[in-house]
């Protein structure tokens, strides 16, 4: 019996172990404030249990993170890029990082950027390279001569597309995740025509995304397994009375792979349920699963 019981348990470990080498699950979210909504990352990661989180607009100086809550969910390596009040990414991972980065676009050191390199641990996904970008929002006028923050959006965007030239983000395995503020697709919003003059989906935005995108080969997850044109949303605004109802949504967040890893995508799943948690972000999570 003794003999059985041990076999029975290194049968669940190796088990365990085939799932590391066999299949990654990576998740982005903007949270819109890590330490306001603590609980509801915490109910994702017990009810989901990706193997990687990428989060976005943490709004929480670094000092501020909370490491003790996810370390006790089985999230050991963490990496914060953070600062008080505004914008702020994070990956957090069940498995040791080999390396992390994080690079500052437009002059500015606004917390919107941070890479890591995933280690031996992770099996066949060791020496992936995942980003975790959160894109300006670009305020509300369209027009970068009267609106700064517009004119901001654009320019890094252009910076974007320097680094996939300069950098070839794509020659090895990599995955970039984050909120990139822009819908990039007419099916990736509620009325293509009415949002043409919308920031988020004006043509300036949706052609420097896509052209940043292919330029640097990196394949549309989402669109690579449910193409247009079925709607995909993963943003509802807070101003909608009735945000079910109304269903006006927005594709802003997105995953990214590298042309290797294409065909090893098998889900992108939009955790739709969650907009609708107590004080919930206005973005829900969004989950690739690759086998590998």
């Amino acid at each position: 019996m003794l003999r059985t019981a041990r076999a029975a348990r290194s049968n669940r470990a190796l088990g365990r172990l085939r799932d590391i080498n066999v299949r990654l699950t990576i998740t982005t979210w903007n949270v819109n404030s890590v330490r306001l909504r603590l609980d509801q990352v915490c109910r994702f990661l017990r009810d989901v249990q990706p193997d990687v989180l990428c989060l976005q607009e943490t709004k929480c100086p670094e000092d501020r993170f909370p490491l003790k809550e996810w370390r006790s969910l089985g999230y050991e390596a963490v990496v914060h890029c953070g600062q008080k009040g505004y914008n702020g990414v994070a990956i957090l991972s069940r498995f040791p990082f080999s390396a992390t980065d994080g690079f500052e676009f437009c002059e500015r050191r606004d917390a919107r950027h941070v890479s890591v390199t995933l280690g031996p641990e992770a099996g066949a996904a060791s020496g992936f390279v995942i980003h975790n970008f959160y894109v300006p929002a670009g305020g509300d006028v369209p027009d970068p001569d009267l609106n700064p923050k517009f004119a901001h959006k654009l320019s890094f965007l252009a910076e974007m597309r320097a680094w996939g030239d300069r950098a070839a983000p794509t020659r090895s395995p990599a995955i970039l995740v984050g909120d990139l503020n822009v819908a990039p697709l007419e099916h990736d919003v509620w009325s293509h025509k009415q949002l043409l003059d919308v920031v988020s989906h004006t043509p300036v935005e949706t052609e420097a995304l896509e052209t940043l995108r292919q330029e640097a080969g990196w394949i549309d997850g989402a669109r690579h397994l449910r193409p247009e044109p079925e709607k995909i949303y993963t943003w509802w605004s807070y101003r909608a009375a009735d945000w079910q109802l109304s269903n006006r949504g927005r594709r802003l967040d997105h995953i990214w792979l590298s042309p290797d890893l294409a065909s090893t995508l098998r889900a992108v799943d939009v955790a739709r349920e969650t907009r609708g948690w107590p004080r919930p972000s206005d973005h829900v999570p969004v989950t690739a699963v690759l086998d590998l």
